[in-house]
């Protein structure tokens, strides 16, 4: 099927837009919507990460589970809201650890295209989720999809920094070649677990080390 994402990722997942599975995806959500059922994001939202970032500009992936289930919150870019939208909990610990590890201003706003746009990969393991069910389609195909995305990007590019929060992320790492790619772990930003030693791993200043070792131009944290 013709799905709507950027040109170059396209090319890369191709054999996955053909696959029974993603199929079926396109068919839960067609049916949910036909339902009266609310979805987030937005369709023309759900492959923003890809669009920001095409598959030879990735630099980072940061993996997050699941988009938000609030309204105006999900804009397809892992742990990003929209400008003028609260900053959620685990948005702000990130900032929080930013302000100690590169001594970055606190922003007043959650959108993290900046990000994006250098090359960080704001990937959520399911694309989509039910307005108000915390992973509620996290069983519908996203995941062997989103899989592929980092088995390809593991397979066909070098010196990748993977950032895996938590441990459901951290659980992906087998689909990560550690002789090509860099993998820093650190418990999840939530207010649940960050006290745990995600506040004070210093990730961000790591991942720019990381990336001029391999000669790649380190990420403006600055928003």
């Amino acid at each position: 099927m013709d799905v709507k994402i950027e040109p170059s990722w396209k090319v890369a997942l191709f054999p996955e837009f053909s696959a029974p599975y993603f199929q079926q995806i396109v068919l839960h959500l067609r049916t949910e919507k036909a339902l009266g059922q609310t979805v987030y994001p937005a369709g023309p939202h759900i492959f923003s990460a890809f669009a920001h970032t095409p598959f030879h500009q990735v630099k980072v992936v940061l993996l997050g589970q699941d988009p938000y289930h609030g309204p105006g919150q999900a804009m397809g870019l892992s742990f990003s809201v929209p400008q003028g939208v609260a900053i959620p909990p685990s948005l702000q610990n990130i900032y929080k650890e930013l302000r100690h590890d590169v001594g970055m201003a606190i922003p007043k706003h959650g959108n993290l295209t900046p990000w994006a746009q250098q090359g960080v990969l704001l990937l959520n393991a399911a694309l989509t989720v039910k307005a108000n069910l915390a992973n509620s389609h996290a069983q519908i195909g996203w995941h062997q999809f989103t899989n592929a995305v980092i088995s390809t990007l593991s397979q066909q590019q070098t010196g990748l920094v993977f950032l895996l929060w938590g441990s459901f992320a951290q659980a992906k790492q087998v689909l990560i070649d550690q002789s090509k790619h860099f993998v820093l772990k650190a418990p999840h930003p939530s207010p649940l677990s960050a006290h745990k030693g995600f506040l004070g791993c210093g990730h961000f200043s790591k991942t720019n080390q990381l990336l001029m070792q391999v000669g790649k131009n380190p990420i403006d944290w600055q928003l």
